[in-house]
């Protein structure tokens, strides 16, 4: 298993899950129990893990969808600017 990355924030993690499970790339989450015990304080960062084979394909994939998210996000946050006037 590779890691892609380390989050504290479970959202992003659910996120990036989902997107690789669109593309039928299995991840798993290391260390989600560790973050636990030690009370959830956000201390201990979880790893999202895929399978070496499919490292550089889930990198890929992950970086088009952050790019569609930021893209996505820009346009709210100008239609909401425009709206506020």
């Amino acid at each position: 298993m590779i890691e892609l990355f380390r989050s504290n924030d479970p959202i992003e993690l659910s996120w990036a899950q989902s997107v690789l499970a669109d593309e039928g790339i299995s991840s798993d989450i290391f260390d989600y129990h560790a973050s636990i015990i030690e009370g959830s304080i956000g201390a201990l960062p979880r790893r999202l893990m895929v399978d070496g084979k499919q490292e550089s394909r889930a990198k890929y994939i992950l970086d088009i969808a952050r790019r569609e998210l930021d893209a996505h996000n820009a346009a709210e946050d100008e239609k909401d600017e425009l709206t506020s006037e």
